[in-house]
């Protein structure tokens, strides 16, 4: 998986996605999701990074199968609450 942190004023801004899926576009009706790689690219890292990151986190964004099964698997997102669209899974995060 793919890591980006900032530090923002609100809190850690975090965005994970899958390798495969960086500089992707995916489309489900009137549903379009760019996976920028301005926004998304950063460290290859592994599962524990990433749970790591997210238990610290304010806001997350997460892209690709793996990403959100993570986030999914270690409690951090609802499965209920995720997007699938087009070959692709998208999941959003806030800590309040």
């Amino acid at each position: 998986m793919i890591l980006n942190e900032r530090d923002t004023d609100e809190g850690l801004l975090v965005s994970v996605c899958d390798p495969d899926v960086l500089g992707e576009t995916f489309e489900d009706g009137p549903i379009s999701l760019t996976v920028d790689e301005e926004f998304y690219d950063g460290d290859p890292v592994d599962e524990d990074a990433v749970v790591n990151s997210l238990a610290k986190c304010a806001v997350a964004n997460l892209v690709g199968t793996e990403a959100v099964g993570v986030a999914i698997e270690h409690g951090f997102v609802d499965e209920a609450n995720v997007l699938d669209i087009e070959d692709t899974r998208h999941a959003q995060m806030l800590r309040m």
